[in-house]
């Protein structure tokens, strides 16, 4: 074959080389930036997702009521996409299906979650002064994250709440670095003319722990440290899971059992201590006016009305709830109740 010729066949075979090579590159290319695109909605997606505010609060047999009128309360007071977790016992779960269906509430976004208390097995002491802080319930802001999977960021709120202003601000509060969840501070009261008469209000950690305990002396925390109160958490479910949180209050819980570590006199409930301890000096600081509390503690004591309507959440803790007989400012809180379309919650306000 003369030289020219194969000089002429290489340079085809290369031309065809350099086409083809041109080609893949195109195709790579062009399906990268299919994929980037596809990547792209996915991660609008994602964002979409995140934009739900998941709240998680819970429905107990005597007193769903109550859950019923906090849903109420802040889906009337915000535009924001919430989902609500609602959280039960498995004998309850069809009522509550069937009072938020049967409801005004059948508009919201909601799931219905079941808690299994047999997670608490040796981990409960039966002696409390206060039975009904002993509910397999009142554990469940311990398990966040093995009830909520898909968010990062977290609401709980107690069943006796009443949300006055939009859920929103409370979801936006800043959680600092590294830490797992955020309270109010007891510390963090109103002023002294508004609560003149909460006498026996605990608000420092030796409300909470036994001091005579080598165990919590051990802890070194001052007893007059302020305490906070897990009534209303805005929580990272990261963190709480980087730091097992979950089995470190798991553990302060079977502690107890053995040693019996919490104060006598608890004013706030067998679920505060442990978390006193798990976040003592680890926890960011909610607005105290998205935590306004002890509106059950004294039926004597009674909050101004500026300052009521100031407040962005309004919190009974203390025996005395506002669908009971004697309560305070449940005017309030009966603005945002829910009749129970089954007709076995009713309202007590005679004595």
């Amino acid at each position: 074959i003369p030289m020219a010729l194969l000089r002429k066949i290489n340079q085809v075979l290369l031309f065809l080389l350099i086409v083809t090579l041109c080609g893949i590159l195109y195709k790579k290319v062009h399906k990268g930036t299919v994929v980037k695109a596809e990547a792209d909605d996915d991660a609008e997606t994602a964002e979409d997702v995140e934009e739900e505010i998941p709240v998680v609060i819970c429905a107990a047999a005597g007193r769903m009521g109550a859950t019923m009128a906090a849903i109420n309360s802040i889906y009337s007071n915000t535009d924001a996409n919430i989902v609500f977790y609602v959280v039960g016992l498995r004998n309850t779960l069809t009522r509550i299906r069937k009072w938020i269906e049967n409801s005004k509430l059948r508009e919201i976004n909601f799931k219905i979650v079941e808690f299994n208390p047999v997670v608490l097995k040796g981990k409960i002491r039966p002696d409390s002064s206060r039975p009904e802080l002993l509910q397999p319930l009142n554990f469940v802001r311990f398990y966040l994250p093995l009830l909520i999977h898909q968010h990062e960021k977290v609401i709980y709120l107690d069943d006796d709440v009443i949300v006055q202003g939009d859920i929103q601000e409370l979801y936006d509060t800043t959680l600092a670095l590294g830490h797992a969840a955020a309270f109010s501070d007891d510390c963090d009261l109103p002023s002294a003319q508004d609560i003149d008469r909460l006498v026996g209000l605990q608000n420092t950690y030796m409300g909470y722990l036994d001091y005579r305990k080598k165990t919590i002396k051990d802890l070194g925390i001052s007893p007059s440290t302020c305490s906070f109160n897990p009534g209303v958490i805005v929580a990272n479910m990261t963190e709480w899971k980087h730091q097992r949180i979950t089995k470190q209050l798991e553990k302060w819980m079977q502690k107890n059992v053995e040693e019996n570590l919490y104060s006598s006199s608890l004013g706030g409930g067998v679920a505060t201590s442990p978390m006193l301890i798990v976040f003592h000096g680890k926890y960011s600081t909610i607005n105290p006016l998205w935590h306004i509390r002890h509106l059950g503690w004294n039926p004597d004591a009674r909050y101004s009305e500026h300052f009521l309507q100031e407040a962005k959440l309004l919190h009974w803790n203390g025996r005395h709830k506002p669908w009971d007989f004697p309560s305070v400012h449940n005017d309030l809180w009966e603005s945002w109740f829910v009749p129970d379309p089954a007709g076995i919650f009713k309202l007590n306000h005679n004595s």
